[in-house]
C-alpha cells in the first residue's frame, strides 16, 4: 500500500529530528508528511534540514485535531492508500510501523494500546491522564460495542477509504472521540495494537486551556454528545 506517516509537530524541536531518522529507518517505502501546528522553538529549523520530509505549517498554532485534519486531507488528495500517525516526542516506538501496516491487512484502522496487555511493563501514566482516559474509554466501549482498552493513543494506522468517510472538525485533543464514534457510525473494522507505555515528559502541557483535569473531561463529554447526537443518535 501507497503509505504517508504522518506526524503531527507542536514545539518538538529536541525530539522530533530523532523520530524522524528512526521513521526513515523502519518505514522505507513511505512518505513522511509533518503538519508543524505554529512551533515557535526551532523546530521548523530542524525540518528544513530534511528536504526528503513533507512539512505543512500553520502560521498559528491550531491544535493538534486540526494538525491531523490537514495531514488526512493531504494523504486524500495525493491518493495515498494508507496513513501512520504518530507523535513527535518519542512516546511512540516507530520500529512498530510494520506492524501497524501488517495489521491493516485485516481492518481499517488500527489503533495502539498503551494497556492491551496489563502486564506489559512501561512508564506510569499522570495519574489524572489515566484516569480520564479509562472514564472515557469505558464511555466509548459502551457507545461503539469496540472492544478497546486505550482511547486517546495517538498511534494509529488507518485506510485511506476510512478516512474518506470521515467528517473530522474537531480541532483540539477530543478528535480520537470524534474518529471512535464516526468509526462505529459506518461500521468499520477497528483492532488494537500493543504499544509500549512511554512517558519521557510526563508534565508536558495540554494547550487550549485543557491543562485542568476537570475542563479537560467536560470538554471530552461535550465533544462524545455531540458525535453522538450528529451520528448514532438515530441508531440508539
Amino acid at each position: 500500500m501507497r503509505t504517508l506517516v504522518l506526524l503531527p509537530l507542536y514545539n518538538e524541536a529536541a525530539t522530533v529530528g530523532r523520530v524522524l531518522d528512526e521513521v526513515g529507518r523502519h518505514a522505507r517505502g513511505a512518505d513522511v508528511l509533518v503538519v508543524d501546528d505554529g512551533s515557535t522553538d526551532g523546530s521548523a529549523a530542524v525540518l528544513r534540514d530534511r528536504p526528503s520530509v513533507g512539512v505543512l505549517t500553520h502560521p498559528e498554532n491550531e491544535g493538534y485535531g486540526q494538525s491531523l485534519i490537514d495531514g488526512f486531507a493531504y494523504a486524500l488528495a495525493h491518493g495515498y492508500e494508507a496513513v501512520v500517525t504518530l507523535d513527535c516526542d518519542e512516546q511512540h516506538e516507530p520500529r512498530q510501523i510494520p506492524q501497524f501496516l501488517e495489521a491493516l491487512a485485516g481492518a481499517d484502522i488500527v489503533s495502539g494500546s498503551r494497556y492491551v496487555d496489563p502486564a506489559a511493563a512501561g512508564d506510569p501514566a499522570p495519574p489524572d491522564r489515566r484516569r480520564l482516559n479509562e472514564e472515557m474509554t469505558a464511555r466509548v466501549r459502551a457507545i461503539t460495542g469496540y472492544p478497546i482498552t486505550d482511547a486517546f493513543c495517538g498511534f494509529k494506522a488507518y485506510r485511506a477509504a476510512a478516512l474518506a468517510a470521515f467528517r473530522l472538525d474537531e480541532p483540539s485533543y477530543g478528535l480520537p472521540l470524534q474518529v471512535w464514534v464516526q468509526a462505529a457510525a459506518h461500521r468499520l473494522r477497528v483492532v488494537e495494537l500493543a504499544t509500549a507505555r512511554i512517558y519521557k515528559n510526563p508534565e508536558r502541557r495540554f494547550w487550549g486551556g485543557l491543562d485542568d483535569a476537570e475542563v479537560r473531561r467536560r470538554y471530552y463529554l461535550e465533544v462524545l454528545d455531540r458525535e453522538v447526537a450528529r451520528w448514532l443518535a438515530s441508531s440508539r
